[in-house]
């Protein structure tokens, strides 16, 4: 029996919900980097970043290479660099809508008998 579409994208965005996960995905942005690396930029036990680098090795979404002793991880595809400019894009627009509704409750208290 096939999974319907909408499991499969439920299913695939709780593959990223995860802070360690995510803060990967962005930093693969900027290219491939090795594991040393992700680990001083995201400041983690070695044995947790294992543990979310290989969710997303299972999922597809970054792949990995050895040269030599280091591995190094990358995006699997540019898709996955634009969900992430297009989440950044969306949750400033969230943000700003939350300031504005803020600024609003403040003017409302201060013009307030």
């Amino acid at each position: 029996m096939a999974v319907p579409l909408y499991r499969a994208k439920a299913e695939f965005f709780r593959m990223l919900g995860h802070p360690v996960r995510i803060r990967v995905l962005e930093l693969l942005q900027r290219g491939p980097m090795p594991v040393r690396d992700l680990l001083a930029e995201i400041e983690v036990e070695p044995s947790s970043l294992s543990q979310q680098l290989a969710v997303l090795r299972r999922s597809g979404i970054v792949t990995s290479t050895r040269e030599g002793a280091t591995v190094v991880y990358e995006l699997a595809g540019g898709d996955v660099a634009e969900l992430m400019r297009a989440a950044r894009r969306i949750l400033t627009m969230m943000l700003a809508g939350q300031r504005e509704l803020l600024e609003e409750l403040r003017e409302a208290e201060v013009s307030a008998p």
